[in-house]
């Protein structure tokens, strides 16, 4: 098992889920010995749960991730920065997409399913749409609930737009790993 590749799912499960266990568990369908051992390396997982594993990224969030294990590969001082390198490199294209006029931006809150009226984060989602069904390019955030307080004094999309260019990266990638 990649250490790189490894550490990448693990952040993006972290961001996406409530918990390691809520993942392999729920999403995935296994048990805690078969996560573990496919962890190690020790065991493959049937190519639909891994295929499931890939689906945590986007198509352009898996050919980065892709890219940044290829960094870590030929330059060894950034194995230990990688996660933090994707999540800044996200941010970058993100805005990147943005500022050329291409990439369009929109805010998904989530609720708790325990807690409908408890808002726990905020998905923002950066797209290039190619006006073909499944080819749009899609970076994904999940960010605190709290930072839409700071969008939403200005319900408009270019207070999103000036957020995302000002705030992004910063919030994004100083959220705890």
């Amino acid at each position: 098992m990649n250490p790189i590749y490894l550490d990448l799912v693990l952040n993006t499960i972290l961001e996406q889920f409530q918990s390691e266990e809520d993942f392999y568990h729920n999403y995935l369908g296994i048990e805690e010995a078969q996560w573990q051992q496919w962890k190690k390396g020790s065991n493959n997982l049937p190519p639909e749960i891994s295929q499931k594993i890939k689906n945590l990224f986007s198509d352009y969030e898996w050919m980065l991730s892709q890219k940044v294990i290829r960094q870590a590969f030929l330059f060894p001082e950034k194995r230990q920065t990688a996660v933090a390198e994707y999540r800044e490199m996200k941010t970058i294209v993100a805005q990147k997409w943005i500022a050329c006029g291409l990439g369009t931006v929109e805010l998904i809150p989530y609720k708790n399913k325990n807690d409908e009226e408890k808002q726990d984060y905020i998905d923002l989602r950066v797209t290039i749409n190619y006006d073909s069904w499944g080819y749009s390019d899609i970076l994904s955030f999940r960010l605190p609930a709290r930072v839409q307080n700071q969008i939403e004094s200005s319900q408009t999309q270019t207070a999103l737009l000036d957020w995302v260019n000002e705030n992004l990266t910063e919030t994004y990638t100083s959220l705890e790993d």
